[in-house]
């Protein structure tokens, strides 16, 4: 060796050795173990009723709102079907055959040729005679059509707001509530 590694080798501090120190220690006593907050728990706990009782209560509003819509649904079929027995009662009604029988039960009659009346002088221009009281249209004759749907209303006796009712609703078909009708068996 050289004395320049000689000197080198002086010249750094000696130092003892150590020993590696150790991260691990045994266990002289078990660690303090911390006692959980109640107002944690209780926050916690309050919270899950909370969102539970929420949830129940949004569930009872939404099946008593289909119960609601599934009566006025059944209601709107009603009225529909109302609907459509009126206005078929309204066109039989006002057939043709019908409002000229009403008018010959009322002593209507057709008119003849019409007359004119000039205003400025006052002439009559056609035969300027009224009608006479035999009508040349029979609504009861040999070209009336037999219908059983249409039936002419009574001419004398009154129609009131009751009796059309009665006779509609007695016309409707029952309402279907509890699912289709189906005959009973053994």
């Amino acid at each position: 060796m050289s004395l320049n590694a000689t000197v080198r080798q002086s010249a750094l501090p000696i130092e003892p050795a150590r020993a590696p120190q150790r991260r691990l220690q045994p266990v002289t006593r078990p660690a303090v173990r911390r006692k959980p907050k109640l107002a944690y728990a209780l926050i916690a706990l309050g919270g899950a009723l909370a969102i539970g009782a929420a949830q129940i209560a949004l569930s009872l509003a939404i099946t008593q709102d289909s119960f609601a819509l599934a009566a006025l649904s059944s209601q709107q079929n009603e009225l529909n079907l109302r609907t459509h027995a009126l206005q078929e009662e309204l066109t039989g009604l006002s057939s043709p055959q019908v409002l000229a029988s009403g008018a010959a039960g009322l002593g209507m009659v057709v008119a003849g040729s019409p007359s004119y009346l000039r205003l400025s002088d006052g002439a009559v221009f056609g035969t300027g005679t009224g009608a006479d009281w035999n009508s040349t249209v029979d609504p009861q004759g040999s070209g009336a059509v037999g219908n059983v749907l249409v039936t002419s209303p009574p001419v004398d006796a009154p129609v009131t707001e009751d009796s059309t009712t009665d006779q509609t609703t007695q016309e409707l078909p029952p309402s279907i509530t509890d699912g289709l009708p189906s005959p009973t068996t053994h």
